[in-house]
């Protein structure tokens, strides 16, 4: 299911020009825990912990999680092309460092920017600018694809 989530992914990754398309675990206000409209990375990569953040390029995807998560996202990933990014392991980049290496130059990242908090979005930013790309940040393409997405709460008054 997921590998033909990826595959819709990269289609419109393609039609928005896009090199690569960060989905991190997060809200409008960047909670970790969040409402099942907001589980982009979990739909498109089938991992339900709380905490991790999928990255895709047009030939990798890489789920980077923290300890609390390696063995329930080792199952979760098994039989998908989705490669588990295992934080503070040696020799695994961290997201930032993964991006500058593999957005080219002139290349750009797409993300929905409304659920990047201002001071991450500022850093990958810079980063992809030292090797001359870019962030566009108008691309909810997981609802694109997410045709029976749970519906946003309304706001509690």
């Amino acid at each position: 299911m997921a590998n033909e989530r990826l595959k819709k992914l990269r289609e419109l990754m393609e039609r928005d020009g896009l090199d690569a398309y960060y989905v991190p675990s997060s809200d409008f206000h960047d909670s970790e825990y969040v409402e099942a409209y907001f589980r982009c990375r979990e739909f498109l990569s089938g991992f339900t912990g709380s905490a991790g953040t999928l990255i895709v390029t047009r030939d990798f995807a890489g789920l980077w999680t923290d300890g609390r998560y390696f063995v329930q996202a080792r199952a979760e990933l098994a039989g998908q092309e989705i490669e588990l990014m295992r934080m503070g392991d040696e020799g695994v980049p961290g997201e930032i460092d993964f991006l500058k290496s593999h957005v080219p130059a002139g290349g750009v990242l797409g993300l929905d920017g409304r659920v990047v908090n201002a001071g991450m979005g500022m850093e990958i930013a810079r980063a992809l600018a030292e090797n001359g790309a870019r962030i566009s940040a108008g691309h909810d393409l997981a609802g694109e694809i997410w045709t029976d997405r749970p519906a946003l709460a309304a706001p509690k008054v």
